[in-house]
């Protein structure tokens, strides 16, 4: 009997995590039967992370869906009959046709980060809905608030080359869980240490990551920004700033001098929990170590002053100069590195303009409220892919309402039933990454990474933009945009004609990865060069201003909190966060029964002190509770967790955690100071323990 002809497909991950990791698969016969990292591209380095290193349990689970359905029980219910794609794509465009004939506005498309691919995450989907005359969507759930803040400090999403951070002798990591959600980008970190290096782990709750740093500082959520301000105090009155730099590439530095006097260690220390001799040695290490470097990341940006405090911590490199090395400044994001052409991608002059019509923008986070109240038009139709609202969005209880509604027409395109697909009218089956064509940029490295198709897609499943092309067709759209095929999307992604990626299609023909042709060592603001409109680094930023912000790094408190709301406090005297459990991505892999298992359960993390009073012990079923609503969790005492903190890790389906909710039952539809972000991590609430029934 002859052995089956194996071959290797180059393929990239899809996931939202700063790694974008180039992946191997091993296909015989047709079927993918193993998947590796590419142990050629210096980042991923062999390896994939243990969530994806099993992505085939994901393509081949029994729970995928593998033909188009429509809905046959009451909204929620999750209960559908098979029909055949003609008929779906038929329902489909008959709906928005009639809806278009009156607003088309009133059609809403709801996607975020289920594949950061170009193809299939960010083309033929905005070229539909903008050629339809649709609503458009605020894509804030994840990072906007720090985008908001970074780019008014320095101009764009740049900063320091992550592989460069090896050569840095200290660097603070703040706000971010790399052992969890950036697990390639740590063994830099490591390898650093292993030179000498010191790590500074900056998070409220003592991490993986804070475990393994050399001395970790737990804030206050939401205080960041008050920390980064006493710092910059210290580094101006100790004298630790490089003048130079400071006089030749930097905007407003007396402005900034006169705002932060007052924001001394004593002042901070309060806001932030933390001794204000431990804030004032953190400062003096960070303005005397040379080269230091700050990995931040998204975690600061969910709380009520988010965006100010990113750039608050932008801030820090250039009055100490650290930008000048390779290894100094701060890294957020590399996207910006990248030269993406989004007009090619998204095709915006597609949209009609019709008279009376203007475009109206939909924000993600409070889609809850925008599903029960916007009515200039009402939304009388969704389409959503690459996300679950149901189980993401906060406020959950207001987003159920909106789902729920019986005159909403709601199509889901997904690879498995989640929560928001119970409440589909028509539910589409969608293809894995091993199943279609992508190619993908990274937030966290400068390398392009190529997908090709491995294996044919399962059952009857579809690719976004396939089912947008049929779509368009459906209702008569002819532009020639709405027939392009992927290879040709892959191929308009980047701007042709930027140095930046001249050559790319050689490498990623060879090797299914490129690097962006940029200077190693990479040092983009060494001489200034910053992106913003003065060419400097703007601690005084004009534009902030323009749109009502206060143009100098400021102190903006979270919405709840005991200094901000001292009433609420004193109702729901406990701070929660819920980061991403290990084993889960959002809410990927979160119905897989290996990781599930792995989870046991949705959990809260509480101080042993806070547990006591509250006759809580290791196993007992809690309850966590606020006004907006309720959900409940197993308790694990420990000192992980400060007092006054609860830690929730998150995102558990609800229809799999036990009690039908999930973390986002309590959380809150306030926004951020800037970029209208959501705030999961500026959240108060009461915990109790459960009698048990008898």
């Amino acid at each position: 009997m002859s052995q089956p002809v194996e071959k290797v497909v180059r393929a990239a991950c899809p996931h939202d995590c700063p790694d974008t990791c180039a992946m191997e698969v091993t296909v015989a016969d047709g079927r993918a039967v193993k998947i590796r990292g590419a142990a050629e591209l210096p980042f991923t380095n062999g390896a994939l992370c243990p969530k994806v290193a099993r992505y085939l349990e994901r393509v081949y689970s029994d729970q995928r869906l593998l033909h188009p359905m429509k809905r046959v029980g009451r909204k929620g219910e999750g209960r559908f009959e098979r029909i055949g794609w003609d008929e779906a794509l038929d329902t489909i465009a008959a709906k928005f046709g009639a809806i278009a004939a009156d607003d088309a506005r009133g059609i809403l498309p709801y996607s975020y980060g289920g594949t950061l691919g170009f193809v299939q995450g960010g083309s033929m989907d905005f070229r539909f809905f903008h050629r339809l005359g649709a609503s458009l969507l605020d894509r804030t759930i994840c990072s906007s608030a720090g985008v908001a803040g970074w780019q008014a400090t320095v101009g764009a999403m740049v900063g320091t080359d992550p592989e460069a951070l090896v050569d840095a002798k200290l660097i603070l990591i703040w706000g971010a869980n790399p052992v969890v959600s950036n697990l390639h980008g740590w063994r830099y970190l490591q390898e650093a240490k292993r030179r000498g290096a010191k790590l500074v782990c900056i998070d409220p709750r003592r991490t993986q990551t804070a475990e393994k740093c050399d001395e970790h500082l737990a804030p206050w959520p939401g205080s960041d920004g008050a920390l980064a301000l006493a710092m910059m105090q210290v580094l101006i009155d100790d004298d630790l700033i490089d003048r130079d730099y400071i006089a030749a590439h930097t905007l407003g530095f007396d402005a900034l001098a006169e705002r932060v006097k007052p924001c001394t260690p004593e002042w901070a220390g309060p806001l932030t929990g933390l001794s204000a001799q431990a804030i004032r040695s953190l400062a003096r290490e960070y303005g005397s170590v040379k080269p230091a470097a700050i990995r931040l990341n998204y975690g600061l940006n969910r709380c009520g002053g988010g965006g100010m405090a990113v750039r608050n911590v932008a801030c820090l490199p250039a009055l100490t100069g650290a930008w000048r090395h390779p290894a100094g400044g701060a890294a957020l994001s590399t996207s910006g590195n990248f030269p993406v052409d989004q007009h090619a991608l998204e095709r915006p002059d597609l949209y009609p303009h019709e008279p009376g019509r203007p475009p109206r923008t939909i924000n993600m986070a409070t889609i809850g409220d925008a599903l029960l109240t916007a009515d200039d038009p009402p939304i009388r139709a969704i389409y959503i892919y690459n996300s679950n609202p149901l189980a993401v969005a906060p406020d959950n209880r207001r987003v159920r309402e909106g789902f729920a509604r019986e005159d909403l027409f709601c199509v889901v395109h997904e690879l498995f039933q989640t929560d928001t697909a119970d409440y589909a009218d028509i539910l589409l089956p969608a293809t894995s990454q091993l199943e279609h064509r992508d190619l993908h940029k990274s937030y966290g490295h400068l390398y392009v990474v190529d997908n090709q198709p491995a294996i044919a897609p399962l059952g009857e499943a579809k690719p976004n933009s396939e089912v947008f092309r049929l779509l368009a067709a459906r209702l008569g759209f002819t532009d020639p945009a709405l027939a392009e095929s992927d290879d040709e999307i892959a191929a308009a992604a980047f701007k042709r004609r930027d140095n930046r990626v001249y050559g790319l299609e050689r490498g990623l023909a060879g090797k299914g990865w490129a690097h962006l042709n940029l200077p190693r060592p990479f040092a983009p603001f060494a001489k200034g060069d910053f992106l913003t409109p003065s060419g400097k680094c703007e601690f005084f930023s004009a534009s902030l201003a323009r749109q009502g912000h206060d143009p100098l790094p400021a102190w903006v408190p979270p919405h709840e909190s005991p200094v901000s709301n001292p009433a609420l406090a004193a109702r729901y005297p406990l701070a929660l966060i819920s980061p991403p459990a290990r084993n889960f991505l959002n809410t990927s892999f979160a119905n897989l029964p290996r990781f599930i298992n792995e989870e046991r359960g949705p959990s809260l993390e509480i101080h042993p002190a806070d547990a006591a009073a509250r006759g809580i012990v290791e196993g007992d079923r809690l309850r966590i509770f606020n006004d907006r609503g309720a959900f409940h969790a197993r308790a694990v005492p420990t000192d992980r967790v400060r007092p006054g903190l609860v830690v929730a890790p998150s995102v558990w389906w609800r229809k799999l955690s036990g009690d039908g909710e999930n973390v986002n039952a309590v959380t809150s539809k306030a926004l951020t100071d800037m970029g209208g972000g959501p705030t999961f991590y500026d959240c108060l609430v009461e915990v109790v323990k459960e009698a048990h029934d008898d």
